[in-house]
């Protein structure tokens, strides 16, 4: 295993406090239970907003913490999810008189013991559940859809409307419809190494790829031969448009999303392919995000997000953030 590490054990508290030393103007670390919070508090009453997963797809969710998106993520260990102990302490930290809202992946960890803090805390709280993956409906991680890079998404336009003051309804109502107008697919060239096991969680021979992988390296739809970029974005658009259903000259944010081990040029490659073809099927590309946003360690590969734009996610999608990873003003 070829890894900057010190103590497999450590990886994660190291990690943390690195991040915070990185990023101390718009975060704060929390060690024992985990968990990354918002430096700036807001100046006004307004719905806080949490998320959280296993490690190992950095910038997600931790990344996105800060003004415009996420008020406290709780990373577990790597691919494990975050204990339920750590949003309850994220909550008493960033309650701010309006509700807590959980933004969560679609994954059985994650969701059980979200629902378990949501049990534990005094403070009024909703979940968004974020289903994205049209690879598959049900893997061994997940009963359903898995939430995969439309995550990021989610969480940058409920932050935003958020921020607006918005009661605790709204926010959790424009979220599911956030994740409603969104799918991802994704492919794989190599798997990745978990530090705790010491070697790929599955073997690809040089040839081959695991087209519709999730992020942990589940399984996808089959594993098959390399294709061309062309060939690739034309199979992964076609899914995710059947199931979106855009209409004629409908406008969307498309995402090219690496996992970790793949070099921007062949994602902004990707981009190409994929603003071509949907040029062809009348679909305007009118807002765009290329680069390594929900990771899986060092896995090579990539995906593909869609979301289907309305007035509404314009707005708050071009809305200011100021996160680690996410920063934009108007």
């Amino acid at each position: 295993m070829k890894k900057f590490v010190n103590e497999v054990d450590n990886i994660l508290s190291e990690s943390l406090i690195g991040f915070g030393k990185a990023h101390s103007d718009i975060i704060n670390v929390n060690l024992s239970p985990d968990f990354v919070s918002r430096k700036n508090k807001p100046n006004k009453d307004k719905v806080s907003l949490i998320s959280g997963g296993g490690s190992g797809h950095e910038p997600l969710h931790g990344g996105f913490v800060g003004y415009g998106m996420l008020d406290a993520a709780c990373p577990g260990q790597v691919f494990s999810a975050p204990t339920p102990d750590q949003m309850e302490a994220a909550s008493n930290e960033v309650y701010h008189n309006k509700g807590i809202l959980f933004i969560v992946k679609n994954y059985s960890g994650d969701i059980m013991n979200f629902e378990m803090a949501a049990d534990m805390i005094d403070h009024a709280n909703q979940t968004v559940i974020v289903n994205d993956d049209v690879a598959v409906e049900d893997s061994t991680y997940t009963t359903g859809r898995r939430g995969v890079a439309g995550t990021m998404i989610v969480e940058k336009t409920i932050g935003s409307l958020a921020e607006t003051g918005a009661s605790l309804d709204e926010c959790k109502n424009f979220g599911d419809h956030v994740n409603n107008m969104t799918a991802s697919m994704g492919v794989a060239f190599s798997s990745c190494t978990v530090p705790a096991a010491g070697k790929p969680t599955f073997e690809l021979s040089a040839d081959e790829m695991e087209f519709g992988v999730g992020i942990h390296g589940e399984p996808g739809r089959r594993r098959e031969k390399i294709k061309s970029a062309n060939d690739l974005t034309k199979e992964i658009l076609d899914n995710i448009l059947e199931d979106l259903k855009p209409n004629n000259n409908q406008e969307v944010l498309l995402h090219v999303n690496g996992f970790g081990g793949t070099p921007l040029m062949e994602l902004y490659l990707l981009f190409e392919c994929g603003q071509k073809l949907l040029e062809k099927k009348n679909i305007v590309v009118t807002r765009s995000l290329v680069g390594n946003y929900t990771t899986s360690l060092e896995m090579a590969g990539g995906s593909f997000t869609i979301t289907k734009l309305d007035e509404n996610i314009v707005n708050h999608w071009d809305s200011p953030v100021h996160t680690s990873s996410l920063r934009w003003k108007i």
